[in-house]
């Protein structure tokens, strides 16, 4: 597996497109969301819509030369926002592995790089939404993610990057 920068391009955009929809369904049995039903709701589209923008950043796994999961971490205003957003200064975290791919690491790998980019950038924190009943909630504790609100069965979480 190598984790490389997600690239500001239409092939990996895509990729992010088919993310998001495993990171919207990750409740097993139910089908995915099709692309053009995720591109038309904007609670959905702010995440991957128009990639590439200022401040967007990601990092993707590949497996045997085959993407197999994306984090990537966007920047909302307090007008047009996402579920996890806390302050326009922290970006917003997405992330998801390809469901042959679960259970190899590739979730930690991938956040790992994320926050270590940030880390570089100098960003403060990061942020996220997840329900309460999401196991992917254990991972983020792991790698530093605090509850500081709650919106009906979700959480939404903040890592601190940088000492203080």
């Amino acid at each position: 597996m190598i984790v490389r920068p997600a690239r500001h391009d239409p092939h990996d955009e895509q990729f992010l497109w088919l993310m998001l929809a495993e990171a919207a369904g990750w409740r097993g049995g139910a089908p995915r969301t099709p692309r053009g039903e995720l591109q038309t709701n904007p609670d959905f589209a702010r995440y991957v819509a128009g990639w590439g923008r200022e401040g967007d950043s990601g990092v993707i796994a590949e497996v045997d030369g085959r993407p197999a999961g994306a984090a990537w971490a966007r920047r909302f205003d307090a007008a047009d926002h996402g579920y996890g957003f806390i302050d326009p200064a922290v970006p917003e975290l997405s992330l998801a592995v390809a469901p042959a791919m679960r259970r190899r690491g590739i979730a930690s790998a991938l956040l790992a790089a994320l926050i270590e980019g940030a880390r570089r950038d100098g960003l403060g924190a990061l942020s996220l939404s997840v329900e309460e009943d999401n196991p992917a909630v254990d991972l983020y504790r792991r790698f530093g993610f605090e509850p500081v609100g709650r919106v009906e069965n979700a959480w939404t979480m903040v890592a601190r990057l940088l000492d203080t």
